[in-house]
């Protein structure tokens, strides 16, 4: 017997979000001011670094924001599978290169955790994420930092309600 009361709440989807993390992850800025490599590699570290720091915004968000993060690492996940696919990986290798993709993801949200915390330098955190051991010069790689400073800031303006509708502003 089954209780109209008890039906499962629908889960709310985490495609608005993730599409306003990739827009703003395909800002000219990034490649032109802060000069991150415009090449998969770099794309992919913009990307993970502001999926990074979205995420741990969830996570000390609501409820409603906190029940999202996983959902938008799942987006994550079935994009990058898309992203793979459409670039000639095969499925034996698929597999692989995607866990790799998402262990990035997770080892970026830990150093942002750090940064966000005031336990690590955000500079040195943002440098590390988005130039890795390449920094361009340092007017780049200060735009780079400022960059991603602005971004976390955007998210915590941002009430949970708007970030769920994809609502940086």
């Amino acid at each position: 017997m089954r209780l109209p009361f008890l039906k499962p709440k629908p889960l709310t989807s985490p495609a608005a979000l993730y599409a306003a993390i990739v827009s703003a992850a395909r800002q000219p800025e990034w490649y032109r001011d802060a000069q991150v490599p415009d090449t998969m590699d770099g794309r992919f570290a913009v990307l993970t670094s502001l999926l990074a720091l979205a995420d741990i915004r969830l996570e000390r968000g609501g409820g409603g924001a906190r029940a999202l993060g996983p959902r938008l690492t799942e987006a994550y996940i079935a994009d990058m599978d898309a992203q793979m696919r459409q670039a000639g990986f095969g499925d034996p290798s698929l597999g692989k290169q995607v866990r790799m993709m998402v262990g990035s993801l997770a080892s970026k949200i830990d150093r942002w955790r750090l940064a966000v915390s005031s336990v690590e330098p955000w500079a040195d955190v943002a440098r590390r994420s988005l130039y890795r051991d390449l920094p361009p010069g340092e007017a780049a790689a200060e735009a780079g930092v400022a960059a991603t400073k602005t971004w976390w800031e955007r998210l915590q303006r941002a009430d949970d309600g708007d970030i769920i509708a994809g609502r940086i502003a």
